[in-house]
Formats: structure tokens, C-alpha cells, sequence
């Protein structure tokens, strides 16, 4: 399937558009849905782009529909906050059975995150689950493992989300940690078999490339380090500027060093921190970006997950020889996460730098992912809680990491995904208090925003609480699918 279809197809208008600003977010153009073939476009483009009085803005207008780019939710009343977001989630419920413009079709209806975030995202989609969990809404956690079941097998993976410009990358593979979510929630193991299929394409989607690696060398999302170990790493197919934030990439790479400075932009959107000082040689500089150098903790966990999930799956179905092939990949592969990712200097899970053969300096909260899934021992979990509580727990939440570069995945913002992670990695091992302090500060957060606003946020600002969170590409953005799931979810607990 051709990644950039359609938008390829509309390039020069694209780029014009694009160039000269016409719309304060680049996502508007992205989502547009031509009215006409874009063949009359085109020829229209051609014809009518150089006469006097030619509005560029108002030819887009005529020959596309901006329908539903932005979801804003207004409510005459302020309802208590676990009433407005059992409101919301049929508000943010979409479906999508044939596709419009870079829109994918899907079979089910899914819950988009709200705001300028208008389709089908796949590791939101996971937080957003922990919420429908607590609703009570099992159906559509049912529909949203589905559609990505239906992605895996007609794409070959679930894209970072459902346009067709996303189909050159994926996003954390939280696919086998959904099905965990429904079989505890239905009480049946019935899923492990039903989705046996997706859950090996999605893997073999992660390890294409495994069997052409020499030692030191990498391919797509597979690395094999210096000592011969493989590893996985964050990727995408496509070195060039990413059409949602098109003119952003444009002007970024003008002073970037390397010939990869796209790749490696589009590969930490892979990851879902777009962007942070975690990904950047140079802490504070974006164009020192060095995604495809690293190989990252969380993915590594996650693939873990999926690696035992498929162990669990073969057993179920008495598949005993590939019941022993995943086992053993998992046992190898929880053996050089606690190899590669601690860093023993500074008691904390890092990423990997595969040319310096050592840990990164970056001190972020993906060193959760560890605990949250029990592969850490006990001496590293009591240094992990350790950290948090003294660089990362502050009035507002946990941050992402410790350094405040503007950017929006680094401090002074708490994301709901590390919330949970943290609250429950605490709670693996018995950090009680901590995993309370956890819930308790971000949930005030949460409903001071809510109170103050009648919104609920994609992020917020963890260290001064009088304020919302900004940094990143685009403003805050109100809805907010894993905001409303995470924050549900820990009320409960």
C-alpha cells in the first residue's frame, strides 16, 4: 500500500498550502476530504493557481470538506467529572466503514482522543480501554481490539493511527496487553486464541529484518548490538517531513546534521513522545535527533509482553513447539533488558546507545515499563521508587523526564499513560504509599483543570498547578480519551 496515498497524489497544492500557512495547524490539511476527484483538483489547481485574484485559502475551501477537524465539546452545565466523561465517550465515539480522504476504513466504532485528534490511535486506544473497563463498556473495548486485529491483518501492523500518512509506522505495541485487560474483564481466555493470528503478524512486523543482522548492525526495527544480542528500536519507513507537521520538519531540518533527520523524526513519533530531550544527542536541540540510534527500554518491554503473551497463547492451544520458541525468546529477551537498559551508575532503566555501546544520559519515566511489568528485581524496583519520588513525583503528577527543554514529552508535564504505569509499578511492588501519592497528586490535577476549565486535558503541567500544560507543535488539546480512561480507572483503585 502506498504510505502517503492521496496526499502524494495532491503534493503541489499540498506543499503550497502547507508553505504558506493557511491554516494555523498542519493536521487541517492532512484530514481534509476532497469533494471532487483529485484528478479535477489538480487540473483546476493548475489552471486557475497563477490568474489575478486567485485565493489559495478559499480554492481549498470550494474542493475539500473540513467537517469534524476539530472535536470541541461544550456542555451549558458543568456535570461532576465522572458523569461529563461517561458523556464523552459516546462524544468522542466514531465510526469510519469506508475511507474519506487519508481517513482508513474500519469494521468497528473506536473512541478517538478528542480535539484535533479525530481517528483511531493505537496505544491511546489502550488507556482509553482502562476507562471503558470502569464503564462498564466491554463492547467497545471488544471493537477496539478488533480494529486493530483488522489493521494488523490488512496492513500488516497497527499504524501509529488510522490515516493513510501513519502507515509507514506503528506506535508501543500495547496489543497484547489490551487482550490481558479483556480476558480480566470477561473473566475468559477465549481472546489469547481468537487474535493468536494477529498477535505473530504483529510480531513479525516488529522483528522483519531479524535474520539478515550481523553483530553491530541494525534493520527497520531490529538491532543486533556489537556483542551480537538482538534488540528492537523505534522506526519508520519514510525519511521525509511527516504531512501533519510538514512546514515544522521543513524548517527543523534546515540546521539538522545527517542525512536521516526525517527518519529519525518520524521514528520517536513511532515511540509516542513527539518530542523529548530523550531522543536528542544535544538535550536542548531538536535538529540533534538520534531516535534510530537507540534502542529504547519501554519497546523492548512491550515486546517482552507480547513475546510471553504468544508463549501463553501456544500453550493454550497445546502448540508446544511454539509454546518453547516464544518462552525461550522471553526468557532471552528479559535477561538483556535488565543487560542493556540499567544502568547500574545511576540505579535507573535507560535506553541503549548502539554506537556508544552504552546507556543514554537522558533520565526519563519509561524506566517504569520494568515494573509495571515485573521484570525488574527488587533491588532495582526500591532504586526506580527511589528516583520517582525524589526527580519525577511532583504536586501535580509525574513528569516525564528531568529536563525541561521546552519540548512537550519533558518536564514540566505529567501525561496520563506514566500515571498508571507508575501507580501500578509501585503497587507490583509494594510501594504502597508512593503508588497513592502517584494517584492522588495527578487526580487533584486533574479535577482542579476540570473545575477550573470544564475540560479534561491531553497533558498537564505537573510543577505549577495554577497553570495548564503547553510545550510541543500544537496547543493543549481538551477530550481526552487516556486522560478520561486513566484518571476512571485510578478512582477505582
Amino acid at each position: 500500500m502506498n504510505n502517503s496515498l492521496y496526499i502524494s497524489e495532491i503534493q503541489a497544492l499540498f506543499d503550497d498550502v502547507q508553505k504558506s500557512k493557511i491554516f494555523e495547524d498542519q493536521k487541517m490539511m492532512t484530514d481534509a476530504v476532497p469533494l471532487i476527484p483529485i484528478s479535477e483538483i489538480n487540473s483546476k489547481y493548475e489552471e486557475e493557481r497563477n490568474t489575478d485574484g486567485f485565493n489559495l485559502k478559499t480554492f481549498v475551501m470550494d474542493h475539500f470538506d473540513f467537517l469534524g477537524a476539530k472535536i470541541s465539546i461544550q456542555r451549558e452545565d458543568q456535570l461532576p467529572i465522572q458523569e461529563h466523561i461517561e458523556k464523552l465517550w459516546d462524544e468522542l465515539t466514531r465510526t469510519a466503514y469506508e475511507e474519506k480522504g487519508t481517513l482508513l476504513k474500519l469494521p468497528k466504532p473506536y473512541i478517538v482522543p478528542g480535539g484535533r485528534f479525530n481517528e483511531f490511535f493505537y496505544w491511546d486506544s489502550y488507556f482509553i480501554m482502562l476507562g471503558l473497563q470502569v464503564s462498564g463498556r466491554v463492547e467497545m473495548m471488544e471493537n477496539i481490539v478488533e480494529n486493530c486485529s483488522y489493521l494488523i491483518h490488512t496492513v500488516g501492523f497497527v499504524p501509529n493511527a488510522s490515516r493513510t500518512h501513519f502507515l509507514s509506522r506503528s506506535q508501543p505495541p500495547y496489543f497484547s496487553l489490551m487482550l490481558d485487560l479483556l480476558a480480566e474483564t470477561t473473566d475468559s481466555k477465549d481472546f489469547y486464541i481468537k487474535y493468536y493470528d494477529s498477535l505473530e503478524k504483529e510480531y513479525a512486523f516488529w522483528m522483519d529484518g531479524e535474520e539478515r543482522l550481523v553483530d553491530g548492525s541494525s534493520e527497520k526495527r531490529v538491532v543486533k548490538t556489537a556483542s551480537g544480542d538482538i534488540l528492537n528500536r523505534y522506526y519508520d519507513e519514510e525519511n521525509t517531513p511527516r504531512p501533519e507537521s510538514y512546514l515544522i520538519d521543513i524548517e527543523d531540518c534546515e540546521n539538522a546534521s545527517g542525512n536521516e533527520f526525517y527518519r529519525n523524526i518520524r521514528s520517536a513519533c513511532e515511540s509516542g513522545w513527539d518530542f523529548s530531550s530523550r531522543w536528542f544527542a544535544d538535550e536542548k536541540n531538536i535538529q540533534t535527533i538520534e531516535t534510530l540510534n537507540l534502542a529504547q527500554v519501554d519497546l523492548n518491554c512491550l515486546l517482552w509482553h507480547l513475546e510471553s503473551t504468544l508463549a501463553k497463547s501456544s500453550a493454550l492451544q497445546g502448540l508446544s513447539e511454539k509454546e518453547n520458541y516464544f518462552a525461550e525468546r522471553a526468557a532471552n529477551r528479559r535477561q538483556r533488558i535488565n543487560q542493556y537498559f540499567w544502568d547500574e551508575n545511576t540505579k535507573l532503566y535507560k535506553d541503549y546507545h548502539l554506537k556508544k555501546n552504552t546507556n543514554t544520559m537522558s533520565e526519563h519515566i519509561a524506566a517504569l515499563y520494568p515494573l509495571y511489568l515485573e521484570i525488574a528485581d527488587r533491588k532495582q524496583a526500591e532504586a526506580i521508587a527511589e528516583a520517582l519520588a525524589e526527580k519525577f513525583l511532583y504536586q501535580g503528577g509525574l513528569v516525564t523526564t528531568t529536563e525541561n527543554s521546552g519540548q512537550q514529552w519533558d518536564l514540566p508535564n505529567a501525561w496520563a499513560p506514566y500515571q498508571w504505569l507508575g501507580y501500578k509499578a509501585m503497587k507490583n511492588y509494594g510501594f504502597h504509599e508512593l503508588a497513592e501519592k502517584i494517584k492522588d497528586n495527578w487526580c487533584s490535577n486533574v479535577e482542579r483543570v476540570y473545575n477550573n476549565t470544564g475540560k479534561l486535558m491531553e497533558k498537564y503541567n505537573a510543577l505549577d498547578t495554577e497553570t495548564i500544560a503547553g510545550g510541543g507543535e500544537y496547543p493543549n488539546q481538551d477530550g481526552f480519551g487516556w486522560t478520561n480512561g486513566v484518571y476512571l480507572k485510578l478512582q477505582q483503585n
